[in-house]
């Protein structure tokens, strides 16, 4: 990622990087770490939900006849 910065975007994220108490580097790697979780976030969220597994017939029988009358 700091091949594709320019000189200003490099300062920039310097200084963000020494206000966190981190180098260059491991801010670079901690921004692109939490992109990532983001994009799985999103990607788990756009997903439909799964639909409950049908109780077995036994199972079923059994829920039934402990219903009262």
């Amino acid at each position: 990622m700091t091949r594709d910065m320019s000189e200003g975007q490099r300062a920039y994220e310097t200084r963000r990087a020494a206000r966190a108490g981190l180098s260059l580097e491991k801010w670079l790697a901690q921004k692109d770490r939490d992109r990532q979780q983001e994009a799985r976030a999103q990607e788990k969220a756009a997903k439909p939900p799964e639909r409950p597994k049908k109780r077995g017939l036994l199972a079923r029988l059994l829920d039934r006849a402990h219903k009262p009358l």
